[in-house]
């Protein structure tokens, strides 16, 4: 499925007709990977493959990209060259298809985390306030769960700690009790179902408003934040020695998560039974403050205003 257009809007204002999606910090990533010509490396969001491209540009004939992507469109974009391997799954099974194909360490693995501007800009996908569509919201169009299914069957409460953790909306706890009430009386089954069943508890500006809501359901349908914790997790193996990782973040959830894994390498509170302390990270920052875009970018490409990006390396 192809992009026909681009249309600018409150997700994806780039302004560019024509683009699936347009790479933010592409320069910026893709330099913190420290490319070796020869290397084998993951775009683990390859997307429009911005980023895929620019690494291949880096690579030699000896050197390999392997581009994972959950969604199917993402496929369309595929340059035609033997160093590329696809694999349409999402990154939370890096290990298992790198394995699949007998690679069993990279040079380095980058992500791109978020909705493409592809993904805003096809109304039927559900991803965008600027359309009336089934309330969808799949990354990957085989998994079942719909955005329609979580407000149809979540409970007050889990919606409330949805609304409230994942998207920081102010008044979650009325957000949630409204939606219960609503779905007793009719249908939330498109975007303009459900606007019109929360219309009345719109707080502040409502495209703000609105966009917090959408960004909690999608981050739940498509479990990215257990998506990217698994993720993170397999990093620290699959990294050769010496090995980075470069992972751009677009909201405060992500970044922390990234943060402090590869401050400390893992998820889980471990201590040292004789001494007390943390065990050493294996990774070594490279980006002691996360790297923002610049004034130029962001005129361009709004989307990048709220991007950030961490680099590490593996001791």
């Amino acid at each position: 499925m192809m992009r026909e257009k681009n249309i600018p809007g409150p997700e994806n204002t780039s302004g560019q007709p024509g683009d699936y999606h347009v790479p933010v910090l592409l320069n910026e990533a893709v330099a913190g990977l420290d490319i070796k010509p020869g290397g084998i490396y993951v775009d683990c969001t390859f997307g429009g493959g911005g980023h895929s491209r620019l690494v291949l540009e880096k690579l030699n004939e000896d050197g390999k990209l392997v581009a994972f992507d959950q969604d199917a469109a993402a496929a369309a974009n595929l340059p035609q060259d033997e160093r590329v391997l696809f694999i349409p799954q999402n990154f939370r099974h890096l290990q298992r298809f790198l394995r699949l194909h007998k690679i069993t360490q990279v040079d380095g693995i980058l992500a791109d985390l978020g909705v493409s501007s592809h993904q805003f800009d096809e109304a039927e996908r559900g991803f965008s306030i600027r359309f009336d569509a089934s309330l969808d919201m799949r990354m990957d169009q085989r998994q079942d769960k719909t955005a329609a299914d979580l407000l149809r069957t979540l409970s007050e409460a889990q919606l409330h700690k949805m609304f409230e953790q994942y998207g920081e909306v102010t008044n979650s706890k009325t957000l949630a009790k409204t939606i219960v009430e609503q779905r007793a009386i009719r249908k939330i089954e498109t975007i303009n179902d459900f606007k019109q069943a929360i219309g009345g508890i719109v707080k502040g500006i409502p495209q703000k408003y609105l966009a917090q809501v959408f960004q909690a359901l999608r981050i739940e349908v498509n479990d990215e934040l257990g998506a990217l914790r698994e993720m993170l997790e397999q990093a620290p193996a699959l990294l050769k020695p010496g090995g980075r990782i470069s992972i751009i973040t677009f909201h405060s959830l992500e970044d922390r998560l990234v943060k402090n894994f590869l401050k400390s390498g893992t998820f889980t509170e471990v201590t040292d039974e004789v001494f007390g302390g943390r065990p050493e990270s294996p990774f070594k920052i490279i980006t002691k403050k996360p790297v923002v875009a610049s004034q130029a970018e962001t005129k361009i490409n709004s989307r990048s205003r709220s991007a950030k990006l961490r680099v590490a390396e593996k001791k």
